[in-house]
This record gives C-alpha cells, sequence and structure tokens, in this order.
C-alpha cells in the first residue's frame, strides 16, 4: 500500500468521509479540526444520488437517510406560488438510490463523527498544521500546539477558505460570485415533499428543500449586500423585506418564522484550482481545491467523490506519485464541468435577459453527465 500513515486536516464533510475511507482500507489516520468541538451544526444540505452513492461506501447512507428526506423530482413555480413544471431529476448515483435526498447538515455531519471515532481515527481537535516539511517519502509536520508528526501524505480538506492551499503551496483564492444567499431552517409544511424553485420575483429566487420528518431550509438568492451582515444572525427583518413580493408556500414559511430565528446570510463564492491539487506527498481536496454556486447542487457530491476516490487510489498498488497523477486526470475534467456550469448558470440568474439562456437545459445535461462513474 502506497500510503499507511494519512493526517487529514480538516473535519467537515469531505474530511470526515476521506478519514473515514482511509480507514476503512487499512491506513492509519489521523484528523486535525480546528474548531474545539466537532459536531454537526448549520442549515439543510442538499444530497444528489452521486452523495448518497459516497455515503453508501463509507457505510453512513442508512443512518442519514433515517432522518433525511429522498425525493426523484422537483416543482419550478412562479413568484406567486403557482406552477411552472414538475422535473423528474436523473439518479446520479445509480437507479437504486434516490436522486436527491435533503438533509439536515446536522444530522449528516453528527453520523460521519461517530463512524469516524468507531473506525479508530485518531481525532484531535482545536488545534490546525502550521508547517510542513516534506522529507523523502514523508512529510514532517508541525502543528499550532507546538506537537509534531511524520506522514505518509497529508491532505487538507480545510474548505474554500483553506489555510492549506497556501500552505502547500498554490496561490488560487476565492472570488465573489455576484450573489448572496439567506437560509433559514424552519418547521416543514405536511405538503412538501420534494424541492421547489421559485423564479420571477424581485430577486434572483427562492426555494426550500424538505430536510427531516418535520424540518425545511429554505433560502433566497439576492444580490450582494452588505458584507457586514455576513454570518449566522442576519435580521429576520431583512429577509423578509427582501422575499416580499414571494408568495405561495415560500411565503407561508417566511412569515411563519418565530422572531427568534438565526438567518444566515453569505456571499456566494467560488473557486478551482485548474492544476495539480498536490505539491509532493501534500494536496488539497474539495471545497478547497473547487467549490461551486449552489445552483446544482452539486457541491457536497463533489467533495465526497473526491474523498472516495483519492483513499481508493492512495491505498491501491501505484506509487504515490502516480496515485495522485490518476486522481487528478479523473476529478479535475469532471469538477471544472460542474463549476463553469454553475457559474454559466450564476451569470443568466445575474443578467436573465442574455439571449439564449436555457438553465433547464444546462442542469439536465450536467446531471445526465454525472451519472458516469467518478
Amino acid at each position: 500500500m502506497p500510503v499507511n500513515k494519512v493526517l487529514v486536516v480538516g473535519g467537515g464533510i469531505t474530511g470526515s468521509v476521506l478519514s473515514l475511507a482511509l480507514a476503512q482500507r487499512g491506513a492509519e489516520v489521523e484528523l486535525v479540526e480546528i474548531s474545539p468541538q466537532w459536531f454537526g451544526v448549520g442549515h439543510g444540505i442538499t444530497l444528489q444520488g452521486n452523495a448518497l452513492k459516497a455515503l453508501r461506501s463509507v457505510g453512513v447512507l442508512d443512518r442519514v437517510l433515517a432522518r433525511a428526506v429522498p425525493f426523484d423530482f422537483m416543482r419550478l413555480r412562479h413568484a406567486d406560488g403557482s406552477l411552472i413544471s414538475r422535473l423528474d431529476t436523473p439518479h446520479t448515483g445509480g437507479p437504486d438510490l434516490p436522486s436527491t435526498a435533503g438533509a439536515l447538515r446536522a444530522d449528516l455531519q453528527d453520523a460521519l463523527c461517530d463512524a469516524v471515532y468507531a473506525h479508530g481515527v485518531r481525532v484531535r481537535l482545536g488545534l490546525s498544521v502550521e508547517r510542513l516539511d516534506q522529507g523523502a517519502g514523508h512529510v514532517d509536520v508541525g502543528f499550532t500546539d507546538g506537537s509534531t508528526g511524520r506522514y505518509d501524505l497529508v491532505v487538507g480538506a480545510d474548505g474554500i477558505n483553506s489555510r492549506m492551499r497556501a500552505l502547500i503551496g498554490i496561490d488560487t483564492v476565492p472570488h465573489p460570485v455576484g450573489m448572496s444567499i439567506f437560509r433559514v431552517v424552519a418547521d416543514r409544511p405536511a405538503t412538501m415533499d420534494c424541492a421547489e424553485v421559485y423564479y420571477g420575483g424581485p430577486r434572483f429566487k427562492a426555494g426550500y428543500s424538505p430536510i427531516s420528518p418535520d424540518q425545511c431550509y429554505a433560502y433566497l438568492l439576492d444580490e450582494n449586500l452588505d458584507a457586514s451582515l455576513m454570518g449566522p444572525r442576519a435580521p429576520l427583518s431583512l429577509l423578509r423585506e427582501r422575499g416580499a413580493g414571494y408568495g405561495g408556500t415560500w411565503g407561508d414559511i417566511i412569515a411563519a418564522l418565530p422572531d427568534d430565528t438565526a438567518v444566515d446570510y453569505r456571499w456566494i463564492e467560488a473557486v478551482l484550482v485548474d492544476e495539480p491539487w498536490h505539491r509532493g506527498r501534500t494536496m488539497i481536496v474539495g471545497d478547497a481545491a473547487h467549490a461551486c454556486p449552489p445552483l446544482i447542487a452539486q457541491g457536497a457530491a463533489m467533495c465526497m467523490e473526491d474523498a472516495v476516490l483519492l483513499a481508493e487510489l492512495v491505498t491501491g498498488e501505484d506509487p504515490v506519485e502516480r496515485a495522485l497523477e490518476r486522481f487528478m486526470s479523473r476529478r479535475l475534467p469532471r469538477v471544472r464541468m460542474v463549476l463553469e456550469n454553475s457559474l454559466r448558470l450564476a451569470e443568466w440568474e445575474i443578467h436573465p435577459g442574455t439571449p439564449g439562456i436555457d438553465p433547464a437545459l444546462i442542469m439536465s445535461q450536467t446531471l445526465d453527465s454525472l451519472t458516469a462513474a467518478a
């Protein structure tokens, strides 16, 4: 096996799936997470079929689906809530899995955390990597708490604002897309059976998805507002003001939110490292290497695919260098396609009068292409 001892930096979805996949293939895995507490936080998440396939490969799918809401179609609506169309969605994970599932991000992360511990991964919280020194066949690491370690491979899975990206010598940085998103978790109406998107209103669009038996995730895509608003406690009054003009179930959900509802507001950013993601025996994966606007709902799936494939290749028969080359040849074209199509959809959302726009075609072509193996 080319690698025996691996350091994973970042305990989110990507790092957790990678740690699990490596441990299940016999590697000794250490995971470091900068947060002093490690548990699921945040809003809802859309898991398309290829994400579910990755979760099944690391043994947590059944637990996730026990709380998640699977569905095989979505609805498009006018701003007033009237129906435009019902669309079947491709089964990117294969015909035996739902095409999509809505989940509470906390439920997903909690399932991953428990599985990582159960598989013997050494988890260290409240620290990260300070320095890296590559030797012949190993990487020496200095941590922010003063400790050190030696590893066969070091993988940064520390998100779009990755510190590992610069630490290994990659200078690509995220850039604003030109749109922002309000997100809330709310009570799920009994009639909500799939994700729905509202077009034609005063903002770019609004929508929601069921994420548990009694909860849903609702959002509003808007222009970039004052950066000082960004964070997990944006004013609910601002969401209601910006979302005025959207009716139907979306309007009902927002109107019924308690005054103390946590509203998350963020500018949407994107990044693509359009070159090899590795430098010797150090590398980045997931959102640290590629992060796209959430217009095709493939962000989590792309990250999980990275994790599963990387674990498979670096614990195979090829030398590390060859394994990483094979990884890049398979992953870069796929994530580039998803990112470019997501950015094209974002541009069309921002400039709806662009001649020849066809969002439904781009979305269906992208998802159809993702039915191929990662």
